[in-house]
C-alpha cells in the first residue's frame, strides 16, 4: 500500500439483530377482579393476585372465609356421624340391611303372588318379604335372595311363613338344588358393621331401580 493512500472499508453486512443478554422481562397479562359484581379490569402483582383494590380483597377474604368455615363444620358433622354409628347397636345395622335386601325381593317379585298360599300379584293387602329359613334358624342365608320371597303379611306375620307351603312352591320355582343348599349352611356369621352399611347402601339403590322399572311396565 501506497504511504498516503485512502484506507477501503469493506461493506457492512446485515444479520441478526443483536439481543439483550440476561433473563427475559415476563410479559404483564390483565386479569379481571374475581369478585362477580365488579370484574373490572388490573394488573396483578402476583400469581394470586385476585382483587382489583382493597374493597374487592376484603370481600373475597370473607368468601374465603366462609368456605373454611364450612369445610370445617362439614368435617367436624362427619366425625360426629362416625362417632354416633358406632356408639349403635349391631342390632340397627342388621335391620336397616334386612329392611333394604327385603325392600329388594318385594320390588323383584312384584308380579309374584304369596309364595306360601294362593293369594295373586295385585292383592291389595300388606306384603311381606317371607324367608325360608328364619333369620334365628339361618343366619348365614338370612340376606340370600335364594332363601327370600314375596309372601303375605298373614302367612308371614301369623303362620311364620307356612312353610309346609313355601318350600314346594319355592323348589319349583329355584330348583331343589338351590333349597336343599339353603338348608346346609348353618354357621353363624358375623357380619360387621361396614359390610352391614354397604349392603343396605346396594340393595336401597337395586330397590330403587326395580321400583322404577315395576312403574314403566305397571
Amino acid at each position: 500500500m501506497k504511504r498516503g493512500a485512502p484506507l477501503k472499508r469493506s461493506p457492512m453486512k446485515r444479520g441478526q439483530p443483536l439481543r439483550a443478554s440476561g433473563p427475559a422481562r415476563a410479559t404483564v397479562k390483565v386479569r379481571k377482579c374475581a369478585v362477580k359484581t365488579c370484574r373490572q379490569p388490573f394488573v396483578p402483582r402476583s400469581m394470586t393476585h385476585k382483587a382489583c383494590g382493597p374493597e374487592c380483597a376484603e370481600i373475597i377474604g370473607r368468601a374465603e372465609a366462609e368456605k373454611k368455615a364450612l369445610r370445617a363444620a362439614l368435617e367436624d358433622r362427619k366425625k360426629t356421624r362416625a362417632q354416633l354409628r358406632a356408639l349403635e347397636p349391631l342390632q340397627k345395622f342388621l335391620q336397616r340391611a334386612q329392611d333394604a335386601v327385603n325392600r329388594y325381593v318385594r320390588a323383584r317379585d312384584y308380579r309374584q303372588g304369596c309364595i306360601s298360599c294362593d293369594l295373586p300379584h295385585d292383592w291389595d293387602g300388606q306384603w311381606h318379604a317371607s324367608h325360608l329359613r328364619t333369620v334365628k334358624t339361618g343366619s348365614a342365608v338370612r340376606f340370600n335372595l335364594w332363601n327370600i320371597h314375596r309372601g303375605c303379611w298373614i302367612c308371614n306375620k301369623l303362620y311364620s311363613g307356612r312353610v309346609d307351603a313355601y318350600r314346594p312352591k319355592v323348589t319349583e320355582r329355584i330348583g331343589a338344588g338351590k333349597v336343599d343348599w339353603l338348608y346346609t349352611q348353618n354357621q353363624v356369621m358375623d357380619y360387621s358393621r361396614e359390610y352391614l352399611e354397604r349392603m343396605a347402601r346396594v340393595f336401597n339403590k337395586k330397590a330403587a331401580r326395580q321400583e322404577k322399572r315395576n312403574a314403566v311396565n305397571a
